[in-house]
């Protein structure tokens, strides 16, 4: 597509408590593919041709990486330092999606020190150590700290206001971009209250939000509640996140809800919960507040792994993500993204599966998870016949 026709595409707006595309509905199964700002458009192209043959429509990928010297390549090597040519994958990925009709979710800093991160901020500003993992101490300097909130700031400001080189667009400018997200998983585990970040998301939403007042601005969390009365994991105030409170936000237009059940305890062995079950309420509960806000909400991140005992098989983790999709599509989620859909690398492999989540669309024996792509597929498809 040229320039011209890529910005004649509407933007995604929200009314009445739903996502809309020139006046209609848009509801939407999407995915995410964090790599695509760091490969060759080889992998590029490999990943986002599976993901629109798939009926996929929005994809959530990472735009930061913070830091040189750590086997990335760095799009911020130094505070106020960004490197035009690293930009160059994230450019050529905006372009692609847009030819074919994709959406983007970019989140502009991670939580966790996975390309660097806001344990990296922390370290430039402060020089104290990663204890993302710990009690965060450190890590949560991130959020209170005003040069390291002034860095943040001008790199989304560098990144909204660049112009990509295949379309001839500011990023603010294309509405291939869907949304910007303030972080991947922030969260803030020293401050129980939740004052804290919540004080750092109501600035920062607002500023994105005048920076890119065509697109749409989310906080990338998990929908952790912070309710103190509860002391289930995910709902109490352990993260420091108070989900209602940053849907709530006018600066915030939709709500985000991760969902690993197995990562956070809800498991027969430790909690005497079943995952599928429990995630199920999870969702439901999330569409029922956001329902409540007015706000738009997409279970933008969930996963199940196969582990032998709980998910015994492939079969039963497709059984678990036909619960969990069938939730959002009958409680009126905006929309869903699993984690993940990766493809072929350079060598005309398949990427590997590091974390046990990884989904392939390539219709073959070898591909265990084929039956697990067609049903997410369908899935798509029957939320894009619900817009």
């Amino acid at each position: 597509t040229t320039a011209a026709s890529a910005a004649d595409r509407p933007f995604v707006g929200v009314a009445h408590g739903r996502f809309a595309v020139g006046g209609k509905t848009f509801r939407f199964g999407g995915t995410n593919c964090y790599y695509l700002h760091q490969q060759s458009h080889y992998m590029i192209d490999a990943a986002l041709d599976d993901i629109a043959a798939a009926g996929f429509s929005v994809v959530r990928a990472w735009a930061f990486a913070d830091g040189s010297g750590h086997g990335y390549t760095a799009l911020q090597p130094e505070p106020y330092v960004y490197d035009d040519a690293a930009f160059d994958a994230l450019d050529y990925a905006i372009h692609k999606a847009g030819q074919l009709g994709l959406r983007l979710v970019l989140p502009l800093v991670n939580n966790w020190p996975d390309y660097g991160g806001m344990a990296q901020y922390v370290t430039w500003f402060l020089n104290l150590t990663d204890d993302s993992y710990g009690d965060a101490t450190n890590h949560d300097k991130f959020y209170s700290t005003p040069q390291i909130r002034d860095c943040y700031k001008a790199f989304a400001q560098y990144v909204i206001g660049r112009r990509n080189p295949y379309t001839g667009l500011r990023y603010r400018d294309d509405p291939t971009i869907m949304t910007w997200e303030l972080a991947n998983e922030p969260r803030n585990r020293s401050d129980k209250t939740g004052a804290t970040v919540l004080a750092w998301v109501t600035e920062m939403s607002a500023y994105l939000k005048h920076l890119a007042p065509r697109q749409l601005v989310a906080v990338g969390d998990e929908g952790f509640y912070g309710d103190p009365t509860n002391y289930d994991y995910p709902y109490s105030t352990y993260e420091g996140d108070r989900w209602k409170d940053f849907v709530a936000l006018p600066s915030v237009d939709y709500g985000t809800v991760h969902l690993y059940p197995q990562g956070w305890g809800e498991t027969p062995s430790n909690s005497g919960t079943d995952p599928v079950a429990w995630g199920t309420a999870w969702i439901q509960n999330h569409l029922a507040d956001g329902a409540a806000a007015g706000k738009p909400v997409v279970l933008e991140e969930y996963g199940l792994s196969v582990d032998g005992t709980v998910i015994a098989d492939e079969a039963a983790r497709a059984a678990g993500y036909t619960a969990w999709t069938e939730a959002v599509l009958a409680g009126g989620g905006a929309g869903d993204q699993f984690w993940l859909l990766t493809s072929r690398v350079d060598d005309g492999s398949f990427y590997p599966d590091y974390d046990g989540y990884r989904v392939i669309w390539f219709n073959d024996a070898s591909n265990s998870t084929n039956d697990l792509a067609t049903l997410l597929s369908a899935h798509a498809k029957a939320m894009a016949a619900a817009s």
